[in-house]
């Protein structure tokens, strides 16, 4: 029962919060069979697979020094935020590598992060509340762990691998070689910092009031990433601005939609107004359509990314737009 009650309460709030994540990708929605692996990929590929290098670690350790102290303190500090953040940027590595032209910018590069590193937490989770709550304490401990993990410090794991998401999605909206191949790793190297503070300072925290000021502080990056993520949001809005007014020029869009297409509530409301009629996901396609020419008619202004196949690309979406408005 106690082993339920740890799944549900470490997957449901995780679930909630990737539907956040998804939310606040405003304009473009990323596919779901992508939020949906990279989510897996947290829970099942990057958990279990630092759950077995940690533990092997820990045991060379204190193979070592025999010493239980210092297994905990490496393991915690060094082993873990360096596995964890690599397995978990795996996840995003693969959508830059086989489904790149799904990373349209900064802000998918944290959506497929964070909720990559939310599905890893929700495994972590369980770990926590059965073996070290309820196992140690019952059911008191096992609440006690739920509220310190999943309330207080429910967003500390996408807050870390967001800044490999922010580096990978860099990497593709650049054009300069030197910054494809760094960028990634710094948003790594600064994934794996962040969390090896967060360890090490909960290390040697033997009070409540220090435990408050470490999560204090991860409250703190978690304002930053928020502050990247406003960013991102106004930076795609300028980008659907500039380049769907040529759209409503040229006569493919009207100037309705253009007006549409700029406020992610005017859309809702438009998909709404469509339900009586039935062109609810037709309409939904429509704008996702013309935010995806908007992006990659920036990214060829940008990076000059493969513009054959970019070109290629947008004639497609501009013909596939003008047939769907022709219905609407």
């Amino acid at each position: 029962m106690a082993l339920i009650a740890s799944f549900l309460l470490a997957f449901i709030p995780a679930l909630i919060y990737a539907g956040i994540v998804f939310w606040l990708d405003r304009y473009e929605k990323e596919p779901k069979r992508l939020i949906f692996g990279s989510f897996i990929w947290g829970a099942v590929i990057a958990a279990g697979g630092a759950y077995i290098l940690n533990t092997l670690f820990g045991i060379g350790i204190y193979l070592l020094t025999d010493d239980e102290f210092i297994t905990e303190t490496l393991t915690g500090s060094i082993s873990a935020p360096l596995i964890e953040e690599i397995l978990k940027g795996f996840a995003v590595l693969i959508v830059f590598l086989f489904f790149r032209y799904e990373l349209d910018s900064i802000l998918d590069g944290i959506v497929y992060a964070a909720i990559t590193a939310l599905g890893f937490a929700a495994t972590e989770n369980v770990l926590y509340m059965h073996q070290y709550g309820y196992l140690e304490e019952g059911w008191e401990g096992l609440w006690s762990v739920f509220f310190l993990r999943v309330i207080l410090n429910g967003w500390s794991h996408a807050a870390y691998t967001a800044f490999t998401g922010i580096g990978f999605a860099i990497a593709r909206l650049s054009k300069g070689i030197l910054l494809k191949l760094f960028a990634p790793l710094a948003g790594l190297a600064i994934a794996i910092g962040v969390h090896f503070f967060h360890n090490t300072a909960l290390v040697f925290v033997e009070s409540l009031g220090g435990m408050l000021l470490v999560y204090l502080t991860d409250w703190f990056g978690w304002l930053v990433i928020i502050a990247i993520i406003a960013w991102a949001i106004w930076r795609e809005r300028k980008w659907i601005e500039l380049h769907l007014k040529e759209e409503v020029a040229s006569g493919l869009i009207s100037k309705e939609q253009y007006r549409i297409a700029l406020s992610p509530f005017q859309r809702t409301l438009e998909k709404i107004n469509r339900l009586g009629s039935g062109d609810y996901r037709k309409t939904h396609h429509f704008y996702q359509l013309i935010t995806t020419l908007a992006f990659k008619k920036q990214h060829v202004r940008q990076t000059g990314d493969q513009p054959a196949k970019t070109s290629a690309l947008i004639a497609q979406i501009r013909e596939e737009v003008e047939q769907i408005s022709e219905s609407l």
